[in-house]
């Protein structure tokens, strides 16, 4: 547990440098554990130390042979569909979120419905931070302009919403789809 833990924190900073207490007050592991995994990733290259102030600090090699193949994989772990919804859903108030397009891997208008209150700024900085193979399409609607879409049988709305290959990840609104 301590390797994952530790893959994740250097692959997802690597401009950082760590040291051993430091790792093992934010990882909440054992001082053992942690020092036995930095040892075992510097000596297959991934990490290195340096001395300052008295201290070890681990920093990343980013020329370690599959140092970008290890942080694409660490990022998609750790950016699974659901983290992205929880984390955007932090982002304003939002009352209905919609995943389509390059979350499910299909052709869509859009990769995102937002109904909602949010800032176009803080979700384009979340979205960047996303290793996406293209920008990221969305939309974002109020509340009020989402239900008159419905009432009017908007027929963008109401096909990402009877598409079941799309993920609703937050619902707060009664809407009826009229057939």
């Amino acid at each position: 547990m301590a390797r994952a833990k530790l893959l994740t924190i250097f692959l997802l900073n690597p401009d950082r440098e760590f040291f051993i207490r430091q790792l093992t007050r934010e990882l909440d592991e054992q001082i053992n554990s942690i020092r036995r995994e930095l040892d075992n990733l510097k000596k297959i290259g991934l990490l290195k130390s340096r001395m300052k102030n008295r201290k070890k600090y681990y920093y990343t090699s980013k020329n370690f042979i599959i140092y970008n193949e290890l942080r694409s994989i660490i990022i998609k772990a750790v950016n699974t569909k659901e983290s992205i919804i929880k984390k955007i859903a932090q982002l304003g108030k939002i009352d209905f979120l919609l995943l389509s397009g390059i979350f499910v891997e299909k052709d869509s208008p859009v990769d995102m419905l937002i109904v909602g209150d949010m800032e176009r700024e803080k979700l384009q900085d979340f979205l960047d931070t996303l290793e996406s193979r293209r920008p990221i399409k969305y939309s974002i609607l109020t509340r009020d302009d989402f239900l008159y879409r419905i009432k009017c049988n908007d027929k963008f709305t109401k096909d990402l919403i009877r598409d079941t290959d799309n993920i609703i990840g937050v619902n707060k609104i009664d809407y009826k789809l009229s057939a």
